[in-house]
């Protein structure tokens, strides 16, 4: 399943710029996939106002940026939820330099465990594997290299790429809401 070609990082990059929001796109799809790993609620609210919360000091969106947000949260949830769909984190493509795509990946992280944090306080209680991976992935957002263009420097970068989008889904794995538990919830509605 390919990305839809509106949400690439210059789309948003516009959209973001448009609205007045000096977030990274890159920033706002981190802190996304970090709400959603951390098991936020699939109701419009529920995902809709802690991401407005961390990237528009909670200030609804609107236009473009709503609707392109709204898009990337469905084309994410999807490729979440099913492996063979190939979640990625999105980041700057190939031709861009290492070192930019290195900040960006630490963006990234950092945006997807503040998310992560929003919606699981008590990450501390979580299995150990995952406490592992959010520890490890701490040590990654802090990263600050000096990265050279070469071959063995792409193959790390690779690596620990791998690594991220690996740890996003093994949280996922262990805080998504179970089946069923958005229809659940709103059949109790009281009228």
């Amino acid at each position: 399943m390919a990305t839809p070609p509106s949400l690439c990082i210059d789309n948003l990059k516009s959209a973001l710029d448009d609205a007045g929001i000096g977030q990274h796109p890159v920033e706002v799809h981190g802190a996304m996939v970090g709400l959603i790993c951390g098991g936020v609620a699939a109701s419009k609210d529920g995902w809709q106002k802690p991401l407005a919360e961390l990237m528009n000091d909670g200030q609804p969106l609107t236009g473009e940026i709503r609707n392109l947000v709204t898009e990337m949260y469905q084309d994410t949830k999807t490729r979440l939820a099913d492996v063979e769909f190939g979640f990625v984190p999105l980041l700057p493509e190939e031709e861009v330099p290492l070192a930019d795509r290195v900040e960006a990946l630490s963006l990234w992280v950092q945006s997807f465990l503040t998310g992560l944090a929003i919606i699981q306080p008590k990450l501390n209680q979580a299995s150990a594997d995952v406490r592992e991976v959010i520890q490890d992935l701490a040590e990654i957002a802090r990263v600050e290299l000096d990265v050279s263009e070469d071959d063995e420097s792409e193959a790390a970068y690779q690596e620990i790429l791998e690594f991220v989008r690996m740890s996003a889904i093994l949280c996922y794995a262990e805080f998504r809401p179970e089946p069923g538990a958005a229809d659940a919830a709103d059949d109790k509605v009281i009228h």
